[in-house]
């Protein structure tokens, strides 16, 4: 529920679902996720079919497909709410999964050793995917090339999961269901794609809304900002919010509602979520303020 320029970043991957023609979400969430529960009932700006499956508790990507199954009746994407793609890929997915016949289709991108050791990692050959491995050791992955959290399955692949035994970290692994599809002859093929944003440090969310952020203004009411004060794009600012004199808001700047900004204050390439006071003459740069 982390901001990207005025939507959760669950709906901005919900978005570029929607762009590929999907109507029909099912967001597996845990029992005490009322906030999204509450969004997606109401405020969420999606034409689309939303529906909620609980996890009890936080047990892997498998174990909440597992949550999901029951509500499956046919072909399905599979997307992880922390991962952005370039516009037009999920329709590329849906085009290349209508022309071959697969069980699996996995987006696939080179990765550096280091970022192999957090991912699942495939052998390939050809576009056919021969083997997964979830966050290999050093030296015991397969290739370079990283199965990212966007796929597309058939029903196929959900009977390996109930019995999937967890892993070390005590997940049942999505990984470990798409082996097995593999290992009794299922089809299995990746479509590479260019580049993702993740969402996992403070950092990432200041990469990902000002890659979101348009070029122009916000247009306040003139109560809300106060003398002198210089608003540099691109920005966004929520309603709710007041900004003092004197202050240097801007560039790449999100900020969200009910927040007061004291005068003098300078604030520059940072994200304010909802209600953050910041006092006069404060300094804000590169940073995520809660």
């Amino acid at each position: 529920m982390l901001p990207i320029v005025g939507k959760p970043m669950v709906e901005r991957v919900m978005d570029e679902l929607a762009l590929g023609g999907v109507r029909d979400f099912i967001l597996v969430v845990s029992p005490d996720d009322r906030r999204i529960v509450q969004y997606f009932s109401g405020e969420a700006r999606l034409d689309a079919r939303v529906r909620f499956v609980h996890q009890p508790q936080p047990l892997g990507a498998g174990d909440a497909l597992c949550q999901a199954a029951p509500l499956i009746n046919g072909d399905f994407i599979l997307a992880a709410c922390d991962n952005l793609f370039p516009p037009g890929h999920v329709r590329s997915m849906i085009a290349r999964w209508a022309e071959q016949d697969v069980e699996a289709l996995l987006t696939l991108m080179p990765v550096t050793p280091d970022e192999a050791r957090s991912a699942g990692v495939v052998a390939l050959d050809g576009s056919r995917v021969t083997r997964i491995v979830e966050k290999p050791a050093p030296g015991e992955a397969p290739s370079n090339i990283a199965s990212l959290p966007l796929y597309i399955f058939s029903p196929r692949l959900l009977a390996h999961l109930a019995d999937l035994p967890p892993s070390p970290r005590g997940e049942y692994e999505l990984q470990d269901a798409i082996q097995r599809l593999i290992d009794e002859g299922g089809r299995v093929r990746g479509l590479p794609v260019e580049w993702r944003l993740t969402l996992t440090r403070p950092a990432d969310l200041l990469a990902i809304n000002r890659r979101y952020l348009g070029h122009g203004a916000p247009r306040l009411a003139q109560q809300s900002v106060g003398p002198n004060t210089q608003l540099v794009p691109p920005l966004h600012i929520e309603e709710g919010t007041i900004i003092g004199a004197n202050c240097v808001i801007g560039p790449n700047v999100v900020i969200e509602r009910d927040c007061q900004v004291g005068d003098g204050a300078t604030i520059r390439e940072a994200v304010l979520l909802a209600g953050v006071r910041v006092p006069a003459g404060g300094m804000i740069t590169e940073q995520v303020m809660a």
